[in-house]
């Protein structure tokens, strides 16, 4: 008689669950060892500063000469359990435009003009559905690279989401329309003011010089950005089951709201839906002019899209009442990425208050240095790369690191256009990849994706753009390039 193991015996659920593979905790989890992880090192690393001086267009930068250990200022346990709300504090701008714009969104999917306008998209595109992808990449990384606002992919994904889940993608393909084609742009930087514009003025190079090699690394990741996720949304037109949002309740609401069979009857506007629905392109044409013309930014976005969504509410005949609610059902929607993006600063609080974040800036340039001349601006980047976790922000990372990288790449045989390079690159780059990026988990939270699985997708894609990214910075290294 055959013997009988133990998962013989077991239930065939419970031996499943024995086989269960390693699942990724879920993000809180992720940020609060993040956050534990910092506390512990200001414990460990020594404390320092540089002193801060006045920089470009009146922001403050340091300077390089002026490193100094000081005394230690551990994170204890108060300061630890402050950490987090402070970081919400701190990241109020990003929460709150993420609340505003979801609680807009929803209010228009209420007065019936979203599903009217994708319904009238969906048709126009039956029979070359593919196209709408490189459009869409193209135009929004062609807007990222002139004027430098990646944040723009919050403005774009609620927009395009449905259109995506009626064409039969899914929500992770609107994420990565979004989200990949603001990174190519903003990464290469042809004109953008936020991380060339600024890097070429900490590091005294004419602005906006070196602008064929920028241009050729823009059409490289972009052009392979919209290869993947072409590739991607095809495998899940083609057969929804390789979706990586399959198993998700909520992606399946969106597939019986929005995927209709072309046999139905085409959606009609009343006349108050139209009147609602220009009254909608024109608050988004004043959302381009005051981006483009006057420098509007989250805070001047979300007062407009708080405006927006009740004005547009009322045209279309909404009761207060049924806007209200518009607002409340979408800031729920987004609660939980909302609450990530204070979350995640809380790692940088931490290692600002226990004042050791200058002393890991200073002990990266000595490491950079230390690498042999070949691979110095590889070292850079990948610098770069790394302290993009702790400091997001394509400018206040340019303020903090620049003033070190230049002089640095002086010594080290590289030019300093390079080493522009190597930060937009690793700047850009790690954008949508760390969960400590604000706006980059917010706009996953508005279109419904996990970090989890943007990982399981993206880092494919990564890898990638990482070799083209080492592959520019080793031929202007070899060849000195100097724009």
């Amino acid at each position: 008689m055959k013997p009988t193991s133990q998962a013989d015996e077991l239930p065939h659920d419970t031996a499943k669950k024995h086989k269960k593979s390693f699942e990724m905790p879920h993000i809180y989890v992720i940020l609060f060892v993040f956050s534990a992880i910092a506390a512990v090192l200001t414990y460990i690393v020594p404390a320092g500063q540089y002193d801060r001086v006045p920089g470009p267009n009146g922001r403050t930068t340091i300077d390089p000469n002026s490193y100094q250990v000081i005394e230690s200022t551990p994170v204890g346990p108060v300061d630890f359990m402050l950490a987090i709300p402070k970081g919400l504090m701190d990241a109020g701008t990003v929460v709150f435009f993420t609340f505003m714009i979801g609680g807009m969104f929803m209010v228009l999917r209420r007065t019936g003009i979203i599903e009217i306008g994708v319904d009238k998209l969906t048709r126009r595109f039956a029979n070359n559905t593919i196209v709408i992808i490189p459009v869409l990449m193209t135009t929004f990384a062609v807007i990222a690279t002139l004027i430098g606002t990646q944040e723009l992919a919050l403005v774009y994904v609620p927009v395009i989401l449905p259109l995506m889940i009626a064409l039969r993608f899914d929500s992770m393909t609107a994420a990565a329309v979004a989200l990949c084609a603001t990174t190519a742009g903003f990464t290469a930087g042809v004109l953008n003011p936020i991380n060339t514009g600024l890097g070429q003025q900490l590091a005294d190079l004419p602005i906006y010089s070196g602008l064929l090699l920028r241009a050729l690394a823009f059409a490289a990741i972009l052009l392979v950005g919209i290869f993947y996720v072409t590739r991607y949304a095809l495998k899940v037109r083609n057969n929804p089951a390789l979706s990586l949002m399959g198993d998700d309740a909520k992606e399946k609401e969106k597939r019986a709201r929005y995927q209709h069979s072309a046999n139905e009857a085409a959606l009609t506007a009343t006349t108050r839906q139209k009147w609602a629905s220009l009254a909608a392109f024109g608050f988004f044409a004043l959302l381009v002019w005051g981006v483009m013309t006057r420098g509007w930014f989250m805070m001047e976005m979300a007062g407009l899209f708080v405006i927006m969504g009740v004005v547009v509410g009322l045209i279309a005949g909404l009761k207060t009442e049924e806007i209200s609610e518009g607002f409340n059902e979408g800031f729920r929607d987004v609660l939980v990425g909302a609450m990530i993006c204070g979350i995640a600063r809380a790692v940088a609080v931490i290692l600002e208050d226990g004042q050791i974040m200058d002393t890991l800036v200073y002990n990266l340039g000595n490491l950079v240095g230390g690498f042999p001349a070949m691979f110095s601006a590889i070292g850079m980047f990948f610098a770069q790369l790394g302290f993009n976790f702790v400091i997001p922000s394509g400018s206040g990372q340019a303020l903090v690191t620049m003033p070190i990288m230049a002089p640095l790449s002086d010594l080290v045989g590289v030019t300093r256009q390079t080493a522009v390079l190597a930060f937009q690159l690793g700047d850009g780059l790690g954008n949508i990849l760390y969960p400590t990026s604000g706006y980059f988990m917010a706009t996953l939270a508005l279109a419904g994706v996990s970090w989890n699985k943007w990982i399981k997708f993206f880092l494919p894609l990564f890898a990638v753009w990482i070799s083209i990214a080492m592959g520019f910075l080793v031929f202007a290294q070899v060849t000195q390039w100097i724009g």
